[in-house]
């Protein structure tokens, strides 16, 4: 199974801002490169770009949820 990890400890956002939709939801198709959301540390926002292509079966983690460095993010299926 095809993973999307953390690549850093931080604030998982799956939204660039509150009022924005989600870079990807559940079924969404992802290619390699693709942000699926942002991690906060410190003030500073990274985005975290999908390094495998697939679709989006399921989020681990919550929006605004606190994440650990190598954390699974989300799972892919082909």
């Amino acid at each position: 199974m095809k993973q999307i990890l953390s690549p850093l400890p931080g604030t998982f956002y799956r939204k660039p801002s509150p009022e924005a939709p989600a870079y990807k939801s559940e079924g969404d198709s992802v290619a390699v490169g693709d942000v699926v959301g942002l991690i906060e540390v410190m003030k500073s926002f990274h985005e975290v770009k999908s390094e495998a292509e697939g679709k989006i079966k399921a989020f681990a983690i919550e929006n605004e949820d606190p994440v650990t460095a190598g954390q699974v993010l989300a799972e892919l299926e082909d």
